[in-house]
């Protein structure tokens, strides 16, 4: 009897496992139930593995010789092409930046109207999508969320949208509009761009009780489609938060979530109404005089600021470097932030998330010849900060500093996960059709 008994659970408990994990994979199952194994999953990894507590630190000098160039500058401007990195919009002249700011003065309140409010909830990671269809149907596209999503974040585990990736949907998928990405704005210019019809999508940092119960630093967009100067508030439309419709933030707690994404802002606009906002963004129209902006102004509040806030305002100069070009110089901000990172306590105020949205430093050790720093800074991102390693950009990075040091099948291995994890990531394909190989 013990051995029949013995024989039953032998067969029936692989059978059993089997007939849970074809029901689990069962489309109306997995939509329930995958978000609950993976808050599981996270919450182990993270018990085992606190992400706080991973620390990288840089360990080359950048070589001054026979380095990758990037055959255009690295900007954000809608004709921007990068290769092998991160390629922008191709199809949409780039505005000129000859206009100047008009003098006008602001009316003290505005709210604008027509916009349809929508929320990020029952998807994953989607306040781009949701913020980008808001801006999109803010001039009368016909779509929502899920139509922008289905191009941009095309898997659930996709952690972050990027801006150049909103700014390419708008540009190659809508007709009649166009969007615009700077850095380094401030208040004045959104109010200036609101005052004038012209909302704004911004992307921000925040410091959230996540779903794993900890308190952690997130990366956040929000659309900005009012102010009350009287108040010294801007009205948004936050999808994540209860209540997000007209939200109201004030400029200072909008300026220190800002900061942690050097101040960068994407405008949708109707191409007809180009010139108009061209001369509203006045200098801002050219992107190298954007960077050069943020670089200063990254450059003055490291010198006044403290803690977290010094971190960012670190990190800012090596991002606003690298898009003007100075790898080498950027690489040496990004040691310097890294190393104040270290410094921050590990009780939640580490944005060990940063990578997940901000690349820079990939930029700045790549193109200085620093490929093992490269790597080791991927590794670190991968293995020690999420609890699966689902990020195509880090991937993508990864394989080009191997590819340079000479391991060409690991750089296959990782252009091929990049477009595994996100099949519309064009930079991984164009680095896979360069090698004469698939997806893998």
């Amino acid at each position: 009897m013990r051995n029949r008994f013995i024989g039953v659970l032998s067969v029936g408990i692989p059978l059993l496992c089997l007939l849970s994990v074809l029901v689990y994979n069962l489309p109306p199952v997995n939509s329930r139930l995958a978000w609950r194994v993976d808050e599981l999953r996270t919450r182990i990894k993270y018990a085992l593995d606190p992400p706080e507590q991973a620390i990288f630190v840089p360990q080359q000098q950048a070589q001054l010789t026979g380095l990758p160039t990037p055959q255009v500058a690295v900007t954000f401007a809608p004709t921007a092409t990068v290769t092998p990195t991160l390629p922008g919009p191709t199809d949409t002249p780039a505005p000129s930046a000859t206009a100047t700011i008009s003098p006008t003065p602001l009316p003290d309140q505005v709210m604008l109207g027509g916009v349809k409010y929508e929320d990020q909830h029952g998807r994953w990671n989607y306040c781009g999508p949701a913020n980008l269809s808001m801006a999109l149907t803010f001039w009368g596209w016909d779509g929502n969320r899920d139509v922008v999503g289905q191009s941009i974040k095309p898997k659930d585990k996709d952690k972050n949208v990027m801006p150049y990736e909103m700014q390419d949907f708008v540009e190659t998928q809508t007709t009649g509009l166009s969007a615009i990405v700077r850095s380094g704005g401030d208040i004045d210019l959104l109010k200036r761009m609101v005052a004038a019809g012209f909302p704004v999508v911004a992307e921000k940092g925040y410091y959230e009780v996540d779903y794993t119960g900890k308190l952690g630093w997130l990366g956040h967009y929000q659309f900005v489609t009012g102010y009350d100067e009287a108040k010294d508030i801007l009205i948004v439309q936050d999808t994540y938060v209860k209540d997000g419709k007209d939200h109201k933030f004030p400029y200072a707690d909008f300026i220190e979530g800002w900061r942690s994404f050097n101040y960068l802002f994407l405008v949708v606009y109707p191409q007809e109404r180009q010139d108009e906002v061209i001369t509203l963004l006045g200098p801002w129209a050219d992107p190298a005089w954007a960077f050069s902006h943020a670089l200063e102004k990254s450059q003055a509040e490291v010198q006044t600021l403290s803690g977290i806030d010094q971190f960012f305002a670190q990190f800012n100069i090596g991002t606003n470097q690298v898009n003007l070009q100075q790898y080498v110089d950027a690489g040496y901000a990004f040691d310097q932030a890294f190393s104040l990172y270290a410094n921050l306590p590990d009780d939640g105020t580490r944005p060990y998330r940063i990578l997940w949205y901000q690349t820079w430093p990939y930029w700045a050790y790549y193109y200085s010849g620093r490929y093992q720093d490269v790597i080791n800074l991927a590794n670190t991102t991968l293995n020690d900060t999420i609890s699966e390693p689902v990020l195509e950009e880090s991937f993508y990075w990864r394989g080009l500093a191997l590819e340079a040091l000479g391991d060409t099948p690991g750089a296959i291995a990782d252009f091929q996960e990049s477009v595994r994890l996100n099949p519309n990531f064009s930079p991984g394909w164009e680095q896979l059709d360069r090698l004469g190989v698939g997806g893998g």
